[in-house]
């Protein structure tokens, strides 16, 4: 059955989650960074985990304005589909990195582990994607 991919894209890393065969859960994956190599691997999990479209963190700005980093990622997901034909669905992103600090500090115990920046990234893919799995479930 295939999936769901949620990006948080970022300037240093991308924050990558993943829905369960039925589209119901997201889960996080490990954050990668944003390098050279990123399309590589974001192609290599869409074969990996049979995705079948894409949901995708668009950074607009709280008056709804299109934010500087909305070209950047306009820019990634047309180099996505340079390489693999896949649907792909632009979220308006708002507040999903503060929820997910407070997620974090809610669930996560460790100090340390808290401050991981890369853990902020998985947090607010997983938020993206699940918001639009709640979405399709409600809307069917």
């Amino acid at each position: 059955m295939s999936r769901i991919l949620g990006i948080d894209f970022g300037l240093k890393r991308i924050g990558l989650s993943v829905s369960d065969p039925t589209k119901t859960l997201a889960s996080p994956l490990p954050t990668i960074l944003n390098d050279k190599n990123s399309i590589k691997k974001i192609c290599e999990i869409i074969n990996k985990y049979e995705i079948e479209k894409v949901v995708i963190g668009y950074p607009v700005n709280m008056n709804g304005s299109k934010s500087e980093i909305c070209e950047l990622v306009d820019d990634f997901i047309s180099k996505i589909l340079e390489k693999i034909n896949i649907e792909i669905i632009k979220r308006d992103e708002r507040l999903t990195s503060y929820i997910a600090q407070q997620q974090i500090l809610e669930s996560v115990k460790s100090k340390k582990k808290r401050q991981d920046k890369s853990l902020v990234d998985q947090f607010s893919a997983r938020i993206i994607l699940q918001e639009y799995l709640d979405e399709i479930k409600n809307n069917h």
